[in-house]
């Protein structure tokens, strides 16, 4: 259970790096602020993976999204896959 936690501290961590990065679009990094915002209540791990990784690969999906973003955004789904 602590390692799920730390896991997902990082999960944040990353995604809040991305969000704060001046060249992604703002409708991602508002969809990434929502995705924190969810990531961090007090609902069952397993649910908020689902939901996160749903609007993640609709993030990832995006057109306007520079390759290396793309990467970044795959990477934190790979790691949320893991939880």
């Amino acid at each position: 259970m602590a390692e799920q936690v730390s896991e997902m501290d990082t999960v944040i961590k990353s995604l809040s790096e991305i969000q704060e990065d001046a060249t992604v679009p703002r409708n991602v990094r508002t969809k990434i602020e929502a995705i924190v915002t969810k990531l961090k209540e007090d609902t069952e791990i397993s649910i908020k993976v689902n939901k996160t990784l749903n609007e993640l690969d609709e993030v990832a999906n995006d057109v306007n999204l520079q390759s290396y973003t793309r990467t970044q955004i795959w990477n934190v789904m790979s790691a949320l896959e893991k939880l």
